[in-house]
């Protein structure tokens, strides 16, 4: 399976807003991420609008060739916004709107009525739904329920525990990753995926479908360039596929 690498500029729109003005350029950014090979584009519009702003996602949508995916609270005004803009995919996220990020994947069990009904919603707008989920099993189980078409794991325990033990930080990941993929929901991954852990992850979730990655990547580009931070991405994800064939 190729794995495709969705590149979230939220950070690109951080820098922006710390200064005012249009610099760094958001638009630009995403057109430039696209060109030099990322598969799709993520963003994650919080009410604050600390970092993507209601404007930046109606901005990109023309921009967005490959995958648009927008991730977020399941508030009305996130719903409100893929209504209109019918994104590839809409990433749920459990994270209310005063939180620094997201830490944390659902419980697919105390909210299943909640989580049916807003993917039905959003599938009737032709979008793909996408559950930001941790490694319990049962909790996966309930995520099927719901009816959505993916998973996301939250990957920040991974990463964590990488440097010390990778064996037992992916441990989790395989298993869960077998349930979603024998419940035929499909697998993304994000949240501290960066050069030093990606590989491992993908060689060993072969079933993974898309990682999303923005913190590690945009901080690596201040280094090596966005041109070459991308290409060293996919070529990680290129070579653990290619140990899986």
């Amino acid at each position: 399976m190729n794995t495709k690498l969705s590149v979230n500029i939220n950070k690109i729109a951080t820098i922006r807003n710390a200064r005012g003005g249009n610099t760094p350029n958001v638009k630009q950014v995403a057109i430039d991420c696209q060109r030099f090979g990322a598969e799709g584009i993520t963003v994650h519009p919080r009410p604050d609008e600390r970092h993507i702003t209601r404007k930046d996602v109606f901005d990109l949508q023309p921009i967005v060739t490959t995958e648009f995916n927008i991730e977020g609270y399941p508030d009305e005004r996130y719903l409100k916004i893929i209504e209109e803009i019918r994104p590839a995919q809409a990433t749920l996220v459990p994270d209310p709107p005063n939180v620094l990020t997201s830490n944390a994947g659902w419980d697919t069990k105390a909210r299943l009525e909640e989580l049916k009904k807003l993917v039905t919603t959003i599938k009737s707008w032709g979008v793909r739904t996408s559950i930001f989920v941790g490694t319990d099993l049962e909790l996966i189980r309930y995520a099927k329920e719901t009816g959505t078409d993916r998973v996301e794991f939250y990957t920040g325990p991974y990463a964590e525990e990488y440097t010390q033990n990778r064996e037992k930080a992916i441990e989790p990941f395989v298993k869960a990753a077998e349930l979603a993929h024998s419940l035929n929901l499909g697998i993304n991954a994000g949240h501290d995926l960066s050069l030093e852990n990606l590989e491992y992850f993908r060689e060993n979730i072969p079933q993974l479908a898309e990682v999303s990655i923005g913190h590690a990547l945009i901080s690596d580009a201040l280094y090596f360039g966005l041109e070459n931070t991308i290409q060293r991405y996919l070529y990680l994800l290129e070579r653990a596929a290619l140990k899986n064939a």
